[in-house]
């Protein structure tokens, strides 16, 4: 690993931790409640007081900056581990049965991945009404195909391997093959996705919540913060630029994180190199 590369991936490191331990610490770290209205100084330019100013009710900006990040990191984790999970289960099943199965499975993968995933997540979430659940749903339909692929690709390998015959020789069920024997062996390629998939998972989050089909106003979200900020952002800028520049921060750091984490464990990649 070059030396550079060591210290971008330091830097990721930190910054992340950086804006975690901000976002769990927020009721410690905060000056104010972030909910808190003072129509005495709405819109207020940096200041001691107020080191971000104030929004157009008077709201501290730096507080609700602090909070902003808890309920989409949480979102994103959430869509990622029920889509990794639904992904998982339907693509051992399509590798390791194949068949009829299999070409089932495959053909409804193919109809959701040949659909534009922002638009169905759009339509999804407008058909379901707007809030956590219906973007949720949103999220999980539109990104379970990818694990479904790469798992099924890795099974299909697998279940070829003489360890997986010698244990049907046994008498192995194909409950204790498939969650005991196979599933330990595809940690790492699950690992790499899942961490790849968190970064687009917090900005789908923030796309959603941006067009209003997600979490909603009041709730102190990076992304309602700059959907709120779109009027007074001239008067303004931090309104926008600060939950902002937290987004791509963020998604930036785990994007940095998983390509190394894509680089260290793929051995196909390192194969493929020698």
């Amino acid at each position: 690993m070059g030396k550079k590369k060591k210290t971008g991936i330091i830097a990721a490191c930190i910054l992340l931790a950086v804006i975690l331990l901000m976002s769990i610490l927020a009721p410690v770290l905060a000056p104010y409640d972030p909910n808190q209205i003072d129509m005495k100084t709405p819109l207020a330019m940096s200041s001691a007081k107020h080191l971000l100013g104030t929004d157009n009710i008077g709201r501290d900006v730096l507080s609700r900056v602090m909070y902003g990040g808890r309920q989409s990191i949480l979102l994103a984790l959430a869509a990622t581990g029920l889509s990794m999970a639904l992904g998982c289960l339907i693509g051992m099943a399509a590798g390791y049965f194949g068949g009829a199965a299999d070409l089932l499975i495959t053909s409804v993968s193919n109809v959701f991945q040949g659909l534009p995933g922002m638009t169905m997540m759009i339509a999804i979430a407008g058909l379901m009404g707007a809030g956590v659940k219906s973007m949720l749903l949103a999220l999980v339909l539109t990104s379970w195909v990818g694990f479904s692929r790469l798992v099924r690709g890795e099974v299909m390998k697998l279940k070829q391997e003489l360890f997986i015959e010698g244990l049907k020789g046994m008498g192995a069920g194909n409950f204790r093959i498939l969650f005991m024997h196979i599933a330990p062996n595809l940690l790492s390629s699950i690992t790499i996705i899942f961490a790849t998939r968190i970064a687009g998972s917090i900005m789908s989050v923030a796309a959603l919540s941006f067009l209003g089909l997600g979490l909603q106003p009041p709730t102190p979200d990076w992304s309602v913060m700059i959907n709120d900020a779109r009027s007074y952002y001239r008067t303004n800028p931090l309104l926008a630029v600060a939950p902002g520049v937290c987004i791509v921060c963020l998604s930036l750091s785990i994007n940095i994180i998983a390509d190394w984490l894509r680089d260290r464990f793929d051995v196909r990649r390192d194969s493929v190199n020698e």
